[in-house]
């Protein structure tokens, strides 16, 4: 078990350092690499620690990047309108389906991800396109509905499974946002830095008491990963600020997502034929 953990460990700073620089929190690894590496079950308890982590990625990247002036503030203020009751209402989900979550719930994240690819590539090409254009062309301005449905999704998907929902947020933000990309990382990172904590608040008062006492348990154990991750997100924002141009950062930031949307459609395939 102490390798099993020395393992998870190391994994946690690597998720923390690749996933920092990208507006991402890491926690669709995080889940996965908690229940093979510890054979802790996919519950309440795992979605917490899950989301504890991913909350200290949020904050150890997005306050390198706020420092760095690459969040928009008055972005970031609309954007939290339509995520912060997402995730309330995400945890409600959660409780209401029950048995049926897990499957209902990567079908809705595979949807996410392939508008969240095509989005990206959509704005990638417009801006190759129409780099001549006038600005108020490439730049129309923040779309306010848009904006606030698509962080409410966002913050939804971040109870539900236990995610930052970057992969949500930063497409959102640069399309309804009008936003450039290293500025959608930041404000992803300071959204997620609001949200997160009220998905992990709202999961922790909705918890059976079994799950507590898991949770008072391995309380040593989860503040050794946390601290992990925070000197992962803390290199890996630093290194990527200063070392990937924009083109390269979406260029990663593509093709984690589509890993993510393979895997999790490998996930689905299981569960309908198993």
């Amino acid at each position: 078990m102490i390798l099993e953990t020395l393992l998870v460990f190391v994994g946690i700073i690597a998720i923390a350092f690749v996933f920092a620089p990208l507006g991402l929190g890491g926690g669709m690894l995080f889940v996965p690499l908690l229940h093979y590496g510890l054979g802790w079950e996919i519950d309440g308890f795992l979605f917490a620690v899950s989301l504890s982590l991913t909350g200290v990625v949020s904050w150890g990247s997005g306050l390198t990047h706020r420092s760095e002036h690459l969040v928009d503030d008055e972005v970031l203020k609309k954007g939290l309108q339509g995520a912060i009751p997402g995730a309330i209402f995400g945890v409600g989900i959660v409780l209401a389906l029950g048995d049926g979550l897990e499957t209902a719930f990567k079908l809705l994240s595979i949807a996410m991800i392939v508008w969240a690819v095509y989005k990206t590539v959509q704005s990638e090409r417009k801006m190759s396109e129409h780099s001549r254009q006038d600005d108020d062309i490439l730049h129309p301005g923040i779309q306010l509905p848009h904006l606030q449905i698509g962080t409410g999704l966002g913050g939804m998907l971040s109870s539900v499974l236990a995610i930052g929902a970057g992969v949500i947020y930063v497409p959102v933000l640069r399309t309804f946002g009008d936003l450039e990309p290293r500025k959608a990382i930041g404000t992803s990172l300071n959204v997620m830095m609001a949200v997160v904590p009220v998905a992990i608040v709202t999961h922790l008062i909705v918890l059976p008491s079994a799950m507590w006492d898991q949770f008072i348990a391995e309380f040593l154990l989860v503040l050794i990963f946390m601290a992990a991750t925070l000197v992962g997100s803390r290199y890996g924002a630093k290194y990527g600020i200063k070392n990937l141009d924009e083109r390269s950062i979406m260029m990663v930031f593509t093709g984690i997502m589509v890993v993510i949307g393979i895997r999790y459609l490998f996930d689905v395939t299981s569960l309908v034929l198993s």
